[in-house]
């Protein structure tokens, strides 16, 4: 087994271990009724497993750019799309966890203050700022899932305008193959013209020659034996 291929393997189990750990992370998150502390810590943690999982993908990917074979490096770039396709499936799903532990958090704090009976106004206070707090989490990873996205857009427009590229590049290969072989014939036809040429050109010397020593043998012929 060559070395990258090993790297490539490595590089699979990788992702596949970073997605598992995601998807795990997802439902706890979803499973989560608070403290806003915990969604928090789960948050910072799928955000961590996103980014390495992104990073794996990248490696991938410039591996497969670098395949000698063409049909290797489709294969590769084929399972990366596959691979950012499933990451964007996991970032959808966050965001809807995220929705419903909001939701769930928000409801027993309402069921909490209903049930609280004479409780202060800190109490109250701590609740609204605890939502706030909550919304502004929110906010803000539903902002980076958002980011995300746009990212994983534009990396798989540069790829396929790689492909475009490469593509591009052995058309025009070929193209020149096409030309070398059609400048290849043409000599073979000059050559096998030249080789005729050329053996019209001795029988005609050797028909000359033949000629011109009759000629001679005549002229002293004609010089040595008048009479005959």
């Amino acid at each position: 087994m060559a070395a990258s291929d090993v790297h490539v393997r490595i590089c699979e189990q990788e992702i596949l271990k970073y997605d598992l750990e995601i998807k795990a992370l997802i439902q706890d998150v979803n499973d989560c009724t608070g403290p806003q502390s915990r969604l928090t810590d789960l948050n910072s943690k799928v955000k961590e497993g996103f980014h390495n999982l992104r990073l794996r993908i990248q490696d991938l990917e410039q591996m497969g750019m670098e395949q000698d074979k063409e049909s290797e490096k489709k294969a590769l770039l084929s399972q990366v799309e596959g691979h950012r396709k499933q990451m964007l499936g996991n970032q959808t799903a966050w965001r809807k966890a995220n929705l419903s532990s909001k939701l769930s958090i928000d409801n027993l704090e309402k069921e909490a203050l209903l049930h609280g009976g004479d409780s202060d106004l800190r109490k109250r206070k701590m609740t609204k700022e605890g939502l706030a707090q909550t919304s502004s989490d929110i906010t803000e990873n539903l902002m980076s899932i958002s980011r995300m996205m746009a990212q994983q857009v534009q990396q798989s427009e540069d790829t396929m305008t790689s492909l475009a590229t490469s593509s591009r590049t052995v058309q025009e290969t070929n193209e020149e193959f096409k030309a070398m072989t059609g400048t290849i014939q043409l000599g073979r036809k000059l050559i096998t013209k030249y080789n005729r040429r050329e053996l019209t050109d001795k029988l005609l010397i050797f028909l000359a020659v033949a000629l011109f020593l009759a000629t001679v043998l005549y002229i002293l012929k004609k010089r040595l034996f008048p009479f005959l």
